[in-house]
């Protein structure tokens, strides 16, 4: 490990003295002049080979055949939509990101009203941000920084670590995203100038349960008439305009979106079996997400760029329980009196999905509040409880980082904590195979080795890294890359590529 860490370090400084700080594109010749990623809530590994396998007429089927398939490819944890996005854009776990959920506690900050007091402040990064009419974000919502004068804190200025589109930007290169909520302006990075065409239109609230009909994530051909107005977007930017297909713009070096309707479909319909066999709803909305990357394969050859466009399909996150046998829901209620009734005015904040998040107020009362939890761990279907020192091993401590949370409940595989009158039939945030065992595809035409299937274990964090290499940029400029050694996907070798 010594001297593996050694190798790393001497590796880094090594690049720092050949590449400048933001360097030229494609100042390192590469085959690669166009990146397009797209990030598929819930696709896990599984989910792709089941697909791949019974539909060998696929789109996706011809893209894992040109292409390089990574089979043990884990998100980060926990396994929410921004920090599995930001894994990606980033190349570093919540622990350099600073960002452990869209829904989270800052303890240096101050809310959105009232004094200006560093006390502490709910930091909720999605749809509860928006202005009334839905139009982009609204500053009143935001929390508020003590520290520099009481400004509000945008999602860009909370990541503390830039993206690659920072890099690309800085580097001369036209960038563009598209995703679910405003918030997602987070990849912007925190100069807030990273992505050139930013598309974010609202999905609205999570709806899976279906109390509220209105809600696109409630229906899941709704979901689906939403996913293909973002890659309407994304085609549109293909042919050099923005993403409403009017104004003309560059062909973006890189870009990309995020789709929805796997995701809805797997907590609306779920799986037949613990061996992920999808109900027809499920392979329904597989197929649908598969007609869209055969729009999109389609633009690139139309458009002359599939030559020169490497395609990186994913996950942020993946959904569990997969085994209909395991769903169990659990009242967060009953999780929050249980923290109550051991130590007075706690929790600060409390975040649920198929995990436990817990702030505290006063960090003395940890120790209290995680052992009183782990005494009614059979009613609260809790398999594990980390704080102190082994929560450390994954996370900055609490004592020292104002954001990082104080406890980590994990529960059973299938729990998620919700409210009484939950349906769903799955959930993400959590530890479990299920929520990180995503999909990872890299498809091309450069690519060496059709349909190579890799079984070694990666992480969603090598993809960034990964891209920029593609684009013949320095991995190395990612903040995050530096920081956690985060290293390149194994299985291409992009300078051996570009003198072929």
């Amino acid at each position: 490990m010594h001297k593996r860490f050694v190798a790393r370090c001497c590796a880094l400084l090594m690049a720092a003295s050949a590449w400048p700080a933001a360097a030229s594109l494609h100042a390192r010749p590469s085959p690669v002049r166009h990146v397009v990623l797209v990030s598929i809530d819930g696709l896990h590994a599984l989910d792709l080979r089941y697909f791949i396998r019974f539909h060998p007429d696929s789109h996706l089927a011809a893209l894992a055949a040109h292409g390089i398939e990574y089979t043990d490819a884990h998100t980060v944890v926990p396994a929410d939509s921004f920090p599995g996005l930001l894994a990606l854009v980033t190349g570093g776990t919540p622990a350099v990101t600073g960002v452990y959920y869209d829904n989270s506690w800052d303890r240096s900050l101050a809310p959105a009203q009232g004094p200006c007091v560093a006390d502490g402040a709910h930091v909720l990064y999605n749809e509860h941000i928006d202005k009334p009419d839905g139009s982009g974000i609204d500053p009143a919502r935001l929390p508020r920084d003590p520290a520099h004068g009481c400004r509000r804190v945008y999602p860009w200025q909370y990541l503390k670590v830039n993206t690659v589109f920072n890099v690309v930007h800085q580097a001369g290169g036209y960038t563009a995203w598209a995703d679910k909520h405003p918030a997602y302006a987070i990849v912007q990075g925190p100069s807030g100038h990273g992505v050139d065409d930013l598309y974010t239109p609202e999905i609205g609230k999570d709806g899976e349960d279906q109390m509220d009909t209105d809600v696109i994530t409630a229906s899941i051909a709704a979901t689906e008439t939403y996913d293909t107005g973002k890659m309407r977007a994304v085609i549109n930017e293909l042919q050099g305009h923005r993403h409403g297909g009017h104004a003309r713009a560059p062909v973006p070096t890189l870009l990309g979106l995020n789709l929805q309707s796997i995701n809805v479909a797997q907590k609306l319909a779920g799986y037949q079996n613990a061996e992920g066999m999808p109900s027809p709803s499920l392979d329904a909305a597989l197929g649908h997400v598969d007609s869209l990357i055969g729009e999109l394969q389609a633009t690139l050859v139309k458009q002359h760029l599939a030559a020169s466009t490497l395609l990186i399909i994913t996950a942020k996150h993946g959904n569990g329980p997969i085994d209909p046998a395991q769903i169990t829901h659990v009242d967060k209620a009953r999780l929050k009196a249980v923290v109550a009734d051991a130590a007075r005015d706690e929790p600060a904040q409390l975040t649920t999905d198929q995990v436990a998040l817990l702030w505290l107020h006063d960090a003395r009362n940890t120790g209290t509040v995680a052992r009183t939890l782990l005494a009614d761990r059979a009613q609260l279907g809790i398999q594990n409880v980390l704080w102190g020192r082994r929560l450390a091993l994954l996370f900055p401590s609490a004592e020292h980082d104002n954001r990082a949370p104080d406890i980590v409940v994990i529960p059973h595989p299938g729990v998620i904590y919700d409210d009484a009158s939950a349906s769903k039939r799955a959930e993400h945030g959590g530890f479990s195979d299920d929520d990180t065992h995503v999909a990872l595809l890299l498809s091309g035409p450069m690519l060496p080795h059709p349909g190579w299937r890799l079984r070694t274990p990666v992480s969603t964090t090598s993809v960034a890294p990964t891209l920029l290499e593609a684009l013949g940029l320095n991995p190395d400029a990612l903040q995050a890359v530096r920081q956690q050694f985060t290293p390149l996907l194994p299985g291409v070798a992009w300078t051996h590529l570009a003198r072929h």
